[in-house]
């Protein structure tokens, strides 16, 4: 059975990509088609498929600039013709889905978001002033571009990666979905078994959503130390105007970043998140998490409703606006819950979101799709 496998782009290692070598895992013989490819920025299982590119891999600029090219994405996309295959699975937060498949092939798209920065992120990345404006003519084509590539005769089945993203797909593709929780390894993120030290943790990418500035404001108010680990455009200005007690880190290898989920007295996640590894990385590692009380996080935090003492069956704290007050203010509500929460309770719950628990159910997804559609399983791995 011929598995083609489709990726936005291959130029990092995130969420998405974490998702695509579980797939790279169960689909060794798969070919995987992608907008660019940038050798080794993802990880050898991925390296190791079969890659066809879109033309925007002959021009050099591509790798790092390949948002600028939003505009030609959609006609990138459906360069890519994918014809002969038996099963097509799309891991999709941009254009992934919309590459031309050959009419009848069973085509599953595991959906991080629909388009971001067409939807529901649009203030976020262009503000309401002229740079909006003028946006507008784009943002209204690349609406039309991802519900009408999101249709039944393009995409056979839907599934989400939470129960927030199910609401957006059937909010803008008009598309019911299953859920399939993302992949975490929390195998490899370990409580240590010793105090925390005295710093606060912050893990991501830096781009708009993610309200890295949120997290730097507030706790250059509080004084209180914050590690920040990750990189990413916006990395440079945050730095710059960072206050003393907060320092950076860049990106750190995976064994630093498992000792700073382990150190720290809780991960601050100020985003609004589709799901959230980084979260479950922390919990993973028996550490609370300090999260804005939207998205992902209210499915993936067990957050803190009652007095400090109850913080026994907690594993996070909320906060309900993105400022500085309010995250200020959670700060403050868990360090008087902090001596109640407990790490083996907080390990036990991310185990919920294991390597093999996602194997099992996408696989699933799969089975039951092939079925309905009268066709043969594939060989996986599953091991």
């Amino acid at each position: 059975m011929r598995v083609a496998l489709i990726h936005d782009w291959l130029t990092g290692l995130r969420g998405g990509e974490r998702v695509l070598d579980e797939l790279a895992h169960l689909f060794p013989d798969a070919d995987l088609y992608t907008l660019v490819h940038v050798p080794g920025s993802t990880t050898t299982r991925i390296d190791s498929l079969r890659i066809h590119t879109s033309p925007l891999q002959r021009w050099s600029g591509s790798a790092r600039h390949y948002r600028e090219l939003l505009p030609l994405l959609p006609w990138a996309i459906r360069q890519l013709r994918l014809d002969g295959y038996d099963l097509v699975i799309s891991v999709h937060h941009a254009m992934a889905k919309a590459a031309r498949i050959a009419p009848g092939t069973p085509h599953l798209c595991y959906c991080l978001t629909p388009m971001r920065y067409a939807w529901d992120a649009v203030d976020v990345y262009l503000g309401h002033g002229l740079r909006r404006a003028a946006a507008a003519p784009l943002l209204a084509a690349l609406r039309r571009f991802d519900r009408r590539t999101a249709g039944p005769d393009q995409v056979t089945k839907v599934v989400a990666i939470s129960e927030y993203v199910r609401g957006r797909v059937l909010r803008h593709w008009k598309r019911e979905a299953s859920i399939v929780y993302p992949p975490v390894d929390v195998d490899a993120f370990r409580p240590d078994g010793l105090p925390p030290d005295d710093f606060y943790l912050l893990v991501g990418a830096f781009v708009p959503y993610k309200r890295a500035d949120l997290a730097i404001e507030t706790f250059g108010r509080t004084g209180r130390r914050l590690v920040v680990v990750g990189d990413g455009p916006q990395r440079a200005a945050l730095e710059r105007g960072a206050p003393r007690n907060v320092e950076f880190l860049g990106r750190v290898p995976e064994p630093e970043l498992a000792r700073l989920y382990a150190r720290c007295r809780a991960l601050v996640y100020p985003q609004e998140e589709d799901f959230g590894i980084a979260a479950l990385e922390a919990q993973a590692s028996g550490r609370p998490v300090i999260a804005f009380r939207r998205g992902g996080a209210v499915e993936t935090v067990r957050m803190l409703d009652g007095p400090p003492d109850t913080a026994r069956d907690a594993t996070g704290i909320g906060f309900d606006a993105q400022t500085p007050d309010s995250l200020a203010e959670a700060v403050h509500r868990f360090e008087e819950a902090e001596p109640y929460f407990d790490a083996k309770l907080i390990r036990t719950h991310a185990e919920r979101f294991s390597v093999p628990r996602f194997r099992d159910e996408f696989l699933r997804e799969v089975h039951a799709l092939l079925d309905a559609r009268g066709v043969a399983a594939p060989d996986a791995t599953v091991g």
